[in-house]
């Protein structure tokens, strides 16, 4: 009976040194497993903190990209707006050139005639 008692007491101090050892483990694993939970919830945190600047960094870009479009289409209007008055303009002054070549040529025959006519009077 003592001999079985003492190999019973030795294999409970067994078995509580090997439920301590666990229980060591065990409380280990739990701190790492605490640790990354906590890093993966900063992660986690600092993932949507970047989709959040993503986004407002793409709707600002957008904004930016329709800002500029309009401005290059008013540009491009005000251009053709300014294109337009300046080809009426230069189809006027054309118009004007061209008559006032016709006068010039009336003119000069209109002087060679009188040059003429005051030749003859001389003569």
């Amino acid at each position: 009976g003592v001999f079985l008692y003492n190999h019973l007491q030795q294999k409970v101090r067994n078995a509580e040194a090997l439920a301590q050892k666990y229980k060591q483990q065990q409380e280990a694993l739990s701190a790492q497993l605490q640790v990354v939970y906590e890093h993966r919830s900063r992660l986690e945190r600092s993932l949507q903190k970047e989709r959040g600047e993503h986004k407002k960094t793409k709707e600002d870009f957008l904004v930016y990209k329709l800002e500029a479009q309009e401005a290059l289409n008013k540009e491009k209007q005000d251009s053709m707006n300014r294109y337009g008055a300046l080809s009426s303009q230069h189809k006027i002054l054309k118009n004007q050139h061209d008559d006032v070549k016709k006068q010039l040529l009336e003119l000069q025959l209109q002087h060679n005639g009188l040059k003429l006519e005051h030749r003859k009077s001389l003569e």
